[in-house]
């Protein structure tokens, strides 16, 4: 997981420290976090900034969701989310390896 140094992230590397690791970035550099940063960009089609999130209905946030998951992503190699999950599950449950990451 990527973070910035933002106080609602203050015990995440605590807190995940034996399932997975958390990598901070630093201040003021948002290219470090390109993918995340990308992804809010995505969102703001939907969801003008400011815009308060308690105004959102499920309907409205499900079809944001599904959106964003069945877009292809170039750091996937052009798979969607959905897809990659899918395929990842699969072989999970047949018992081979699953990939533990992808790069372009």
């Amino acid at each position: 997981i990527t973070s910035d140094n933002g106080s609602e992230f203050a015990g995440l590397h605590t807190s995940l420290q034996e399932v997975v690791n958390v990598y901070f970035t630093h201040p003021y550099a948002s290219w470090e976090r390109g993918t995340s940063e990308n992804q809010h960009k995505i969102t703001r089609r939907f969801l003008p900034k400011g815009q308060p999130l308690e105004a959102i209905c499920d309907r409205q946030c499900l079809r944001i969701q599904n959106w964003m998951n069945d877009y292809p992503r170039k750091q996937l190699g052009y798979q969607t989310p959905h897809d990659l999950f899918i395929r990842e599950y699969h072989k999970e449950r047949k018992g081979e390896p699953v990939v533990k990451s992808v790069s372009a």
